[in-house]
């Protein structure tokens, strides 16, 4: 069983690009038909869903079919009508066999992860056979170039996991591209193939602006104590004593090397005293920037505040998301900024 993956540019595909007028008509037809399909995360891959075409090979198998037969009726060839007959054959049993390698499989799209404009976004895809081994199935962005297929092999009563990717240049909420499988297996006579067009939609976060301007000051809460003051127990405010379920964040780890050395204890950052900080990462804060810049730097500034550890808040235009920190912070701050208008 293998895995791969591959990558596509969105706004590659969706720029025009001269095919001729083959290349155009079979780009109409492939529109034509896409937008026929309904969207959905699972597909199930049916008699009515599933086509087939010969290949190139193919092609030239069946006029070299036509050239034997011509030979062996004009100079009455019994063992030419023999191998005529024994190549046809062989030629309907791969038809049927490289058809049957697709029908009956199901493509199961897994849940979406976010991602930042410019980075790939992985489309995870996990293929299920009820019967039989299937072998040589390939997947791709359905627009794509043939080279990038992934091809997997698909136990018998088993599943297989594929991975496609592709890259959003954009933030804001996209509907994924239409997705494409197919194979040539076993001879590459023919190839049998289905466009598949997920429902799910990828939520695209703001490119972090690089390298990230530095965090705006954090500032006291009106009224809050702004002085150094000791904690109990004697210790200099700023740094304690560990205590058992302390984040991994909020140890020194560089005094923590130092008393590992010496036989000392862990020590904790002491967040009493921000805790009468505020940081807010204000949308006004970023000048005379265009908003898509804007975004981008606000983007960088959280994944910067989330990574010290700090509250933080963040202020847009129509918008205002009061100061907290963590995972969901995070989220809920990226999702604003990528939904913005």
């Amino acid at each position: 069983m293998s895995t791969g993956t591959l990558t596509h540019d969105d706004d590659a595909a969706a720029r025009p690009r001269w095919r001729g007028p083959i290349g155009f008509a079979r780009a109409r037809f492939g529109a034509w038909l896409q937008g026929r399909l309904p969207r959905t995360d699972t597909l199930l891959l049916t008699q009515g869903n599933v086509y087939i075409l010969p290949t190139r090979a193919g092609l030239a198998f069946g006029i070299t079919l036509v050239v034997l037969l011509l030979a062996s009726i004009n100079y009455q060839l019994n063992l030419g009508y023999v191998l005529t007959f024994l190549l046809a054959g062989s030629g309907a049993v791969t038809m049927y066999v490289t058809h049957a390698t697709l029908r009956g499989l199901t493509l199961h799209l897994k849940p979406l992860v976010p991602v930042f404009a410019g980075d790939a976004a992985i489309l995870n895809v996990v293929l299920t056979s009820p019967g039989s081994a299937r072998f040589g199935v390939g997947l791709k962005v359905a627009d794509a170039d043939i080279a990038t297929l992934s091809y997997v092999d698909v136990p018998a009563g088993g599943q297989a996991p594929a991975q496609i990717s592709f890259v959003p240049r954009r933030r804001g909420v996209h509907a994924l591209p239409a997705l494409s499988t197919e194979t040539r297996f076993p001879l590459g006579l023919f190839r049998t193939w289905a466009v598949w067009r997920p429902a799910s939609e990828l939520l695209v976060y703001p490119r972090p602006e690089r390298p990230a301007a530095p965090l705006p000051q954090a500032r006291p809460v009106p009224g809050g104590p702004t002085q150094m003051r000791s904690s109990d127990g004697g210790e200099v405010e700023g740094v304690r004593g560990y205590r058992r379920g302390d984040p991994l964040k909020l140890i020194a780890w560089k005094k923590a090397a130092k008393a590992l050395e010496t036989g000392g204890e862990l020590v904790s950052r002491d967040t009493s005293a921000s805790a009468h900080q505020e940081l807010w990462l204000d949308w006004q804060a970023c000048g005379t920037l265009a908003t898509e810049d804007r975004l981008s730097r606000l983007a960088a500034w959280v994944l910067g505040a989330d990574r010290v550890g700090s509250d933080y808040g963040l202020r847009l235009p129509g918008r205002t998301i009061e100061p907290d920190s963590g995972e969901a912070q995070r989220r809920r701050c990226l999702e604003a900024l990528a939904l913005w208008r």
